[in-house]
């Protein structure tokens, strides 16, 4: 990764809310279809992808870097690995400060031809060392992934198209070649661009990249990024990477962005720290840049969880879809007077096993203050999981669809949703609401 000033904004993602749904009656709209859940990464793959990195760099000159055989050699590997894994491959040429250097593209066969979803990461290393975390991390990562497409005979809606660029530590060379010599045409066929730059640092945080001030449709990578993490517990943290890593050229073009990383030479705040476990005052990345970027330099919780992440964006974004499991729905209404609590429930059957990672409540709540209202959704077990607590001030209602967490829950039984008037002076109703499985 390129070094420049990184901005930071923090996001905790325990829960997201999406979508716009006002349900009013059972006839509501159904929630879009669901993804195909994506594979599990093996850990174990990728770090032999690194320890192949480290011996590249061991047997030339001790770094991977842009005009170096180091780098040449990086190339080979990985295009030897997706060639065999059955891709279409091409190596791009271009010339930078005297040296020659290659992208590597490769392409996974079928799709929509016309709406592209491509992922990238840097291959170079600094020339002072041998580059294992900045970017042999993102870039190990992401073949596995690709190599899992292959493996899982994954056959998406969209074209899937992966690249890896060379010296981007020079300054976003070989990206910016890539995309300023992309005709119109083909241009305006990539629908989106994921980067992953730096995805194991060894005082790892957890960052996603902002869809603010990004192209229009950002926000659709974004929370696709977020959304493993929601799933696992993990809190992360939207930064800001400008033109700091390799999606600065497609989002110049108007293509839609988004983006992971662990950090780099910042160094991480007590705040940070006690949210990820890991030691104030000490830099993401100690080794940033340095000859100690090596295997040693590399956490493999943090690289587990980015690649799964990885996976998890790609398969969601992607497509196929699966259908929508069944939807339950409470149309009745229940009067929500001054300082009370009540309860609507909806009784779930014929659902196999646990509810999902991403169960889908859609509320419609008519109140006067929803700054007035505490809302839970209560399982069957009476676990409460809070989707509203006295947000919004002194907006009117409470309409549209939540995401939580309930893959510990039995699906079948009796679900509640619990709504608590915390305040004098309004009153309301639950109008409706629905879960979708």
């Amino acid at each position: 990764m390129m070094r420049t000033r990184t901005l930071l904004a923090t996001l905790t993602a325990s829960a997201l809310a999406v979508g716009g749904l006002v349900i009013g009656s059972s006839t509501a709209t159904a929630l879009p279809a669901k993804a195909l859940a994506a594979p599990d990464i093996s850990l174990t793959n990728v770090q032999a992808h690194l320890n192949t990195l480290q011996t590249i760099a061991n047997n030339n000159g001790g770094n991977r870097a842009h005009g170096r055989p180091g780098y040449r050699a990086s190339i080979d590997y990985l295009q030897s690995q997706l060639n065999a894994a059955g891709y279409t491959t091409s190596l791009q040429q271009f010339t930078s400060s005297g040296a020659t250097g290659w992208n590597l593209i490769a392409d996974w066969p079928g799709g929509d031809a016309n709406n592209v979803l491509m992922s990238g990461a840097h291959l170079d290393s600094v020339s002072a060392g041998p580059g294992i975390n900045d970017n042999g991390s993102g870039s190990s990562g992401l073949l596995e992934v690709a190599l899992t497409v292959a493996r899982t005979s994954f056959q998406p809606d969209k074209h899937l198209r992966f690249g890896w660029w060379g010296a981007e530590e020079l300054g976003l060379i070989g990206s910016t070649y890539y995309v300023n010599n992309l005709p119109a045409a083909e241009r305006t066929k990539i629908k989106g661009y994921l980067n992953f730059d730096m995805i194991g640092s060894p005082n790892p945080g957890y960052f996603v990249y902002s869809a603010s001030g990004q192209p229009t449709g950002s926000i659709e990578f974004q929370r696709a990024l977020e959304a493993h993490f929601a799933g696992i517990g993990v809190p992360t943290e939207l930064t800001s990477v400008g033109g700091r890593s390799d999606h600065a050229a497609f989002a110049r073009a108007g293509i839609p962005t988004g983006g992971l990383f662990t950090g780099a030479e910042v160094i991480m705040t007590a705040a940070q720290a006690q949210k990820w476990g890991g030691t104030s005052g000490v830099a993401f990345d100690r080794c940033y840049h340095r000859a100690c970027d090596t295997t040693t330099n590399i956490n493999a919780t943090a690289l587990d969880r980015n690649s799964d992440a990885i996976a998890t964006a790609i398969w969601a974004l992607s497509g196929p879809v699966t259908p929508p499991g069944p939807r339950f729905e409470n149309p009745d209404d229940v009067a929500i007077p001054d300082l009370a609590t009540v309860e609507s429930p909806i009784t779930v059957t014929g659902v196999p096993g646990n509810a999902p990672a991403a169960l889908a409540v859609g509320v419609d709540i008519i109140h006067t203050y929803r700054g007035d209202l505490i809302v839970d959704v209560v399982a069957p077990d009476g676990t409460a999981y809070n989707i509203h607590n006295r947000g919004g001030g002194s907006a009117d209602n409470l309409t549209g669809t939540f995401t939580i967490n309930a893959s510990s829950e039995v699906a079948n039984g009796t679900w509640k949703l619990r709504v608590r008037d915390a305040a004098n002076a309004d009153v309301g109703r639950i109008n409706a609401w629905s879960l979708q499985f």
